[in-house]
Formats: structure tokens, sequence, C-alpha cells
């Protein structure tokens, strides 16, 4: 009897657990951009350690993380109606203050931000066995630029932690606005480059600013 009456109350506790919840479902979303508010073109970021969109949700203690794009721009469709607190992250760009969003559908927010560094007059060019990289770089800091990078890689989210190839320079100096920078990339010297393949390149600097990621021109696709 003592069997009978464990085997039925196992049972019913499993019957129980696999009831239906009765909460709703995630039913909205928050997207948008973060725009230069000088130039009002997409911050470019990095796909792996890039800039992140850290929102708490009231009432909860552990935040959630939005990836940001390549081309600056977010989407999180699946997020609860509710309101939270918004805060980019592990920036490149100048702090922004955090904001209460409160989500009912989906949701537009856009930033207007200062990168810290504008990579301008951006040329990358296939010179006979060479990949040569020429630019600008404008500070909106007084910071130092402690990096400056030319990166290529066969897929389009190329950057300085997704790179198959690299040219860096340490500057380590406040940059000169009147300088034109050049780095050189050496295709036979680098193996993971196959001559008759395509690949993307792109130019990064990044600033001396704690957890600072790093600014980027528009990458550049070059048949090898």
């Amino acid at each position: 009897m003592k069997k009978l009456s464990y085997i039925l109350l196992i049972s019913a506790l499993a019957a129980s657990s696999c009831k239906k919840d009765n909460y709703d479902g995630p039913t909205a979303g928050l997207s948008g951009n973060f725009f230069d508010v000088a130039t009002k073109a997409l911050v470019e970021q990095d796909i792996i350690r890039g800039t992140q969109i850290e929102i708490q949700e009231k009432g909860y203690v552990v935040p959630q993380y939005l990836i940001v794009k390549n081309d600056g721009t977010y989407s999180n469709t699946l997020l609860f109606a509710a309101t939270y607190t918004v805060k980019p992250i592990r920036t490149n760009f100048i702090a922004l203050e955090a904001q209460e969003v409160t989500l009912n559908g989906q949701t537009t927010l856009d930033f207007n931000v200062t990168p810290y560094i504008r990579v301008t007059n951006a040329s990358i060019v296939k010179s006979g066995t060479k990949v040569i990289a020429t630019f600008k770089l404008q500070q909106n800091v007084i910071n130092n630029v402690n990096k400056i990078g030319l990166y290529a890689h066969e897929d389009f989210r190329v950057g300085e932690p997704m790179r198959q190839a690299e040219t860096e320079r340490d500057l380590n100096a406040v940059s000169d606005p009147n300088a034109t920078y050049t780095l050189e990339m050496d295709i036979p010297t680098k193996d993971q480059l196959k001559t008759g393949k395509s690949y993307y390149f792109r130019i990064g600097a990044r600033i001396d600013i704690g957890e600072a990621r790093f600014n980027y021109a528009p990458t550049v696709k070059i048949d090898l």
C-alpha cells in the first residue's frame, strides 16, 4: 500500500510539472543605431568584444546584454514589456549616462555619440604584393592613441579581435591631425591569406582609456 501511494504521489508531481505556465512570452523589443553626433554616420563596432548595451529590468538584479553589430546597429525583438535601465558599456565613444526606457511593443532607441577617434580620409588599396592603408586620425579626447592597425579576414566582420592577418603599430602618443598614417601588409608573409581569394580589410585605432574599444573606418573588400 505504501508503495502504491508513493507511485501515485510521483505521478501527480510529474503531471503538475508538465502543466503549461500562465506567463506571457516576450512581446517587446529594443533596436536602434549609434550615430556620430557630428557626422551623422554610424559608429562602427567590433562584433567580438565590442560595445554592448546593458539593460536591467526594474525589480530584477541580473542585467541582460545586447550585442552591437559591426555597422553600429543593434536589435533584440524578444524582450518582455517592462521598464528598463539602459546604458552602453565598454564603448568606443565618450560615455553616456544610463536612461530609463519603457518597452511596449517594438521600441527604437538611437544613441548620438562622440567617438573617441574618427578614422578619416581612409584608403586601402592593393599594390603589387602589398595592401597599403593610408588615413588620418581625429581625436576627440586628450588621451594617447595607444595602437593603430590594419586587419584582414575573409568575413566582413573583420576587426582587431577577428582577424586572420594584421599589421599594427603602437603609437602611445596624441595623434597629429595633419599627419597621414600608413600601414602596409605584405601578402607573401601572411600565411593565412591566399592569393586568388577575396578578403575584407579594415583600419582601426584605439584610445588609451580603460576598457575602450577600437574605432574604425569602413571595411574594404580586395581580391588578392
